[in-house]
């Protein structure tokens, strides 16, 4: 039994090990052109965001849309939890937080992952925001962030009455949060 568990564990490290690096590779390999230029087609600016209900990290319930009437919405989309680019998305966002509570604004991040492994990320990441798990990817269709099985990197601003006022495509993980803080500022200052 004891030689068995020590066979196990190497072959368990190289499998998680190359899941690791075959998610990485997905998330890096992943087009920054918008979903509309490969055939969707661009949601229009200044219409009504689409709705939605979705499953969230804490497992006890669902989130949904029109729960943040009155309030700015953050709703971000990103490949996949534990790879390197949306880890870096999420910590900047959580580092921000304040600021975006500050502006009257809630995060709320998209993918399709699990409620069970948005909850391990969250954990391990010390993330105060809701994960939403949209595991066949209807949402992110909804939003034109759907990618064959992974949502694409792209954030939409919404305003307080539900409508859609910005999107951002071509995310750089390492700056996003600012950038979207920026342009929150901008969009309530008008």
């Amino acid at each position: 039994m004891v030689f068995e568990i020590r066979l196990m564990k190497p072959l368990y490290t190289l499998l998680r090990s190359f899941f690791i690096v075959f998610t990485v590779g997905i998330c890096l390999l992943q087009p920054i052109a918008p979903a509309w230029a490969m055939g969707g087609q661009p949601l229009p600016l200044n219409q009504s965001a689409p709705g939605f209900v979705l499953p969230t990290n804490d497992g006890k319930g669902q989130i949904s849309l029109s729960d943040f009437r009155g309030k700015w919405i953050v709703l971000y989309f990103y490949p996949k939890d534990f790879t390197s680019g949306c880890t870096l998305e999420a910590q900047r966002f959580q580092r921000d937080l304040p600021k975006y509570q500050a502006l009257n604004a809630e995060i709320l991040g998209v993918s399709a992952d699990s409620v069970d492994t948005h909850a391990e990320f969250c954990s391990a990441e010390g993330l105060k925001f809701p994960l939403l798990a949209d595991e066949d990817g209807a949402v992110s269709k909804a939003y034109g962030s759907w990618m064959g099985y992974l949502s694409m990197r792209h954030t939409f601003l919404i305003d307080p009455a539900g409508i859609l006022r910005e999107r951002f495509v071509k995310v750089a993980p390492a700056v996003h949060s600012a950038e979207v803080l920026n342009r929150l500022t901008e969009l309530q200052a008008a």
